[in-house]
């Protein structure tokens, strides 16, 4: 085994949670029958849902506890059923580059021999774990983003060792507000509200979101708000304005402010962004012919 240069290996560029994936035409972003560039793979790990994954010319059965890694070039899409199980899984975009640096050969290899298993199944314990390899990967801290890189590679070796990780136990009191808080993303929840539905006191929940995913309560709702409306900034065509009504913000100003707090980005220049997107990193869309 070489020494592996991380910095100049393993890049995270993306870790996104797609939540309850139901409507086409609303998230079709996330159905893109698509390629990503040159030594980038893709991660699915899908925690519930019924559906499938195309990945060239395969068809897999989507169920939940399932990994998947779309190799770099080849087409892959997911493909949702209109029924009462929407999808839900998390997808990390990584590349793998520089075949002048020491250990480079043996991440491939790893690869490789990742791919050719698939899919692996792993159980649905480990929302935790790309809950935080999200936070990490996703962090302004370059120390974070190295963390990151460094969880996940340690992850993938030892699912291609043959074993599989013990995953993070769960708490049903966090589940539980957390399936309340994806059910309720159009809607508006308070603390009160979801402790309630959970059956636990408010400070008893924020000291378990505080646990698990090292934040609270409300800043998680927050943020699966920001994330559907990234989803709908680009995939539809709603306005700003329709879209903070939408998620029940108080108004397009707040949506706004807050959406740029968790973004770094004001929602016009995120949309604007995100439809040169595929061109920057090399993604290719895919007409759905052939099939």
């Amino acid at each position: 085994m070489h020494k592996i240069d991380i910095n100049m290996t393993v890049r995270i560029h993306e870790t996104v949670f797609v939540y309850r994936l139901k409507s086409i035409k609303d998230l079709k972003w996330h159905t893109r029958y698509h390629s990503h560039g040159l030594n980038q793979y893709e991660i699915h790990y899908f925690i519930s849902g019924e559906g499938k994954l195309r990945i060239g010319k395969n068809l897999y059965n989507i169920t939940p506890g399932t990994l998947f890694i779309c190799p770099p070039d080849l087409p892959h899409a997911v493909e949702t059923t209109i029924n009462d199980m929407p999808v839900t899984y998390y997808a990390v975009l990584f590349s793998i580059n520089g075949k002048e640096c020491s250990g480079v050969n043996d991440i491939q290899a790893l690869m490789d021999k990742l791919i050719s298993r698939q899919p692996v199944k792993i159980g649905r314990n480990y929302r935790f774990f790309f809950e935080e390899l999200k936070e990490r990967s996703m962090s302004v801290s370059s120390m974070k983003k190295n963390a990151a890189v460094f969880q996940l590679l340690s992850f993938l070796y030892i699912l291609g060792d043959g074993d599989i990780p013990e995953g993070e136990p769960g708490n049903i009191h966090v589940e539980k507000a957390l399936d309340i808080m994806q059910e309720n993303i159009y809607g508006y929840l308070t603390l009160e509200d979801i402790a309630g539905k959970t059956n636990v006191t408010s400070s008893y929940l924020s000291r378990l979101f505080k646990n698990k995913l090292n934040t609270a309560p409300k800043k998680y709702y927050t943020r699966l708000k920001i994330e559907a409306a990234a989803a709908l900034l680009t995939d539809t065509n709603m306005t700003i304005y329709e879209i903070a009504e939408k998620l029940k913000f108080y108004s397009e100003y707040h949506f706004s402010r807050v959406f740029k707090q968790y973004t770094g980005l004001a929602p016009g220049k995120y949309r604007k962004e995100q439809y040169y997107r595929h061109n920057k990193k090399g993604e290719k869309i895919i007409e759905r012919t052939g099939f």
